[in-house]
């Protein structure tokens, strides 16, 4: 046994899909990379605002604030109690922050399957446009080559 472990202990959660995350750093790993969403803002359950913008920054410090504004966020994770992971009923995750009787929904607007898809996909057409570039260079170079023959 680990000396930090004791008999006692409990294994660490396991979230899939829906409940709530209290640790500050799972709540990070969740944010961090969310990139374009829908956010709705409510207090005592009553709409205040909604928009769309951009993830630019996720963080942990208890001397700075969470912040959106023209259509970007900085998300600190210590303006909230708890982070509530839930499903829409088109089954897509959504995150809503709660502290008190504030409520800061996140909508993911972009896919991260898509996106990487869409990034293999711009890799490999990268690739074989740099590999048609290097073919036709050589294609060039040998029919320079073979126009400097004495035939």
């Amino acid at each position: 046994m680990m000396p930090d472990q004791s008999p006692t202990s409990l294994p660490a959660p396991c979230i899939v899909d829906t409940g709530t995350v209290v640790n500050k750093q799972d709540m990070y790993r969740l944010l961090a990379d969310l990139g374009r969403v829908r956010y709705a803002h409510f207090q005592e359950g009553h709409l205040q605002t909604q928009g769309e913008g951009y993830v630019m920054e996720v963080f942990a410090d208890p001397q700075r604030s969470t912040l959106i504004a023209n259509h970007r966020l900085y998300i600190n994770v210590q303006s909230f109690d708890c982070l509530e992971l839930r499903q829409s009923s088109e089954s897509e995750s959504y995150f809503d922050l709660v502290q008190d009787d504030r409520q800061l929904r996140l909508l993911p607007v972009s896919n991260p399957l898509k996106e990487q898809s869409a990034r293999t996909l711009d890799s490999a057409a990268a690739l074989e446009a740099v590999l048609r570039e290097v073919l036709i260079a050589k294609l060039d170079a040998e029919i320079d080559d073979e126009g400097m023959l004495p035939f």
